[in-house]
């Protein structure tokens, strides 16, 4: 293989298993002039799948799927006079009728599902732009992970949070990069309790990242925020309505993206690697799925 610049490039490609979600990485190395470059990829993302607990039952996903002897009745029906048994060992093909939610999955969120409008504080207000609105350099840059895993379930993450975890992995943040939360609920992924754990960032801890030029961040909970159950209670102490969804309302302010359930954060380093994000194209949607994937170059 040549690059454009005709310099000979050698590749191949071996595989490793990845913790978590029964996932699996690919290695490859890149050889030009002699010096070999190798290139890791940690699969980020959860499965789409039946009978796994990854949204309250209302949302969950269902996935009917056709197999290759239903497939061949259904390709017969396209040619008259066949029958299925003329198909090399009867076997037609194997399709997936699947009903979702867009934030079903790991998933990419609009500025325009937390508010109809965004950036009220980077010049005045906006309309909020769309999954399929949101520019594609904000799904491909540098990674920095947060680990917050000790946090208890329920816990608001503050500004403070943020910065002290930065100082303690020696990261400072440049626009764009890509800011991924590691939270105990990583690890709870498929329990009953999933949709209840880990912590969530507040909206002082949000603005610090946007403030600083970040736009796509991530969580491995089910919500950027923390789970409803528990602001449910701190709502009921004073009825401080402010409190709900108040990291997601951060995007009236500075209009941003969030992957949530993500899996696997655990794999990553602090820093060192690429994120790629890139949400499925619903038009006018508020959100969409994503195989997030994190890329890492070693000497």
């Amino acid at each position: 293989m040549l690059l454009g610049n005709g310099v000979p490039v050698r590749l191949s490609l071996s595989c490793f298993s990845v913790t978590g979600c029964g996932s699996t990485g690919v290695t490859s190395d890149t050889q030009i002039n002699g010096v070999v470059a190798m290139r890791r990829f940690i699969d980020l993302s959860i499965y789409l799948e039946n009978d796994v607990v990854s949204d309250p039952p209302p949302m969950r996903p269902n996935i009917d799927y056709i197999r290759h002897d239903t497939g061949a009745e259904q390709m017969a029906e396209f040619f008259p006079g066949l029958d299925k048994s003329e198909l090399p060992d009867g076997e037609g093909w194997a399709v997936e009728m699947v009903q979702l939610c867009t934030h079903n999955g790991t998933h990419l969120d609009a500025p325009y599902h937390y508010h109809s409008t965004m950036n009220d504080k980077l010049g005045g207000a906006e309309r909020a732009i769309t999954i399929d609105e949101v520019p594609l350099e904000w799904c491909f840059q540098p990674g920095v992970k947060l680990d917050f895993r000790d946090r208890p379930d329920g816990y608001v993450l503050t500004a403070n949070d943020v910065e002290t975890e930065l100082t303690r992995i020696g990261v400072t943040l440049e626009p764009l990069t890509i800011v991924l939360v590691n939270t105990s609920a990583g690890k709870r992924y498929g329990s009953e309790d999933y949709v209840q754990a880990g912590a969530g960032m507040g909206y002082e801890a949000t603005m610090y990242l946007l403030e600083r030029g970040v736009r796509v961040t991530g969580t491995d909970a089910w919500s950027w925020d923390a789970p409803f159950s528990y602001t449910a209670e701190r709502y009921a102490e004073d009825n401080d309505a402010s409190i709900i969804w108040e990291g997601h309302k951060a995007g009236r302010d500075i209009g941003y993206c969030h992957l949530e359930k993500m899996h696997n954060l655990e794999a990553l380093p602090a820093a060192g690697f690429t994120v790629s994000c890139f949400p499925h194209k619903v038009r006018g949607g508020s959100a969409g799925w994503t195989r997030a994937v994190a890329i890492i170059d070693d000497d």
